[in-house]
């Protein structure tokens, strides 16, 4: 029995967030450079992405560029902006209904690249399918400071006080307030580390670490992970008699 034939189609997490991992690595294996690994990579993201859809997942986060990899040689973070560029098809957007949205320092991307993905934002804002969100010149402990600062600034006016601030108060000031926190995070590559990606909204997601890299990373790895996941009892602190 295949991996998608167990799935529980009534248990699919709510909101899946992917650390894709290994491309650079895969190419390397197979002699080519680090933009081949890239390439395939992306289309990994488009496979993905459509098989989520179909599934029912509700948010789909893709780690996709960190604010740590701009310090990656630069010709390769030249090609993996003109790939983004490239990348982003609305039509698959909207083939399959999904909305596309962005968190991280959009800001310090290429000017032609902010202008492809607000156009993608806005073309896709009506679609009331799966949330495709890509985590672009993102850091959670950016993120994690940003909300801070804000808050900060927000006493410093007057308009709340110190002990207004709890966790549903800094929660809506980080730039993943318009969605769950993740049920799922899957990491590629066979790394075990959360890489600064949603430090904050990771408390209690499932964590899910396999050997794969990202481009061989295709449907059955992806029901896989989904599969394992329904196997597990979340119980965010309380006993299993508490939530039975």
């Amino acid at each position: 029995m295949s991996y998608k034939e167990q799935i529980d189609l009534n248990r699919i997490p709510c909101h899946v967030a992917i650390i894709m991992d290994g491309n650079g690595r895969w190419a390397k294996q197979r002699g080519r450079e680090r933009s081949y690994g890239h390439q395939v990579g992306a289309e990994t993201v488009h496979v993905i992405a459509e098989e989520a859809a179909r599934l029912g997942v509700k948010y789909l986060t893709l780690y996709t560029f960190s604010i740590e990899n701009w310090g990656r040689p630069a010709d390769e973070v030249t090609a993996l902006m003109g790939l983004l560029f490239e990348s982003i098809e609305e039509e698959t957007f909207m083939k399959n209904n999904i909305r596309f949205r962005v968190i991280g320092e959009v800001e310090k991307l290429p000017a032609k690249v902010q202008e492809r993905l607000n156009n993608c934002i806005a073309h896709t804002a009506g679609n009331s399918g799966m949330n495709l969100v890509l985590a672009l010149s993102y850091s959670s402990r950016w993120e994690i400071t940003e909300a801070a600062r804000q808050l900060a600034i927000a006493v410093q006016k007057g308009e709340l006080t110190a002990d207004q601030i709890d966790t549903e108060r800094f929660a809506c000031h980080l730039t993943t307030s318009f969605m769950p926190d993740p049920d799922l995070l899957i990491r590629t590559g066979g790394e075990l580390r959360l890489s600064n990606y949603m430090l904050w909204q990771c408390a209690y997601s499932e964590l899910y670490f396999c050997d794969t890299f990202w481009p061989d990373f295709r449907e059955e790895e992806f029901f896989k992970a989904i599969c394992d996941y329904q196997k597990r009892e979340r119980r965010f602190g309380k006993t299993s008699e508490q939530i039975s």
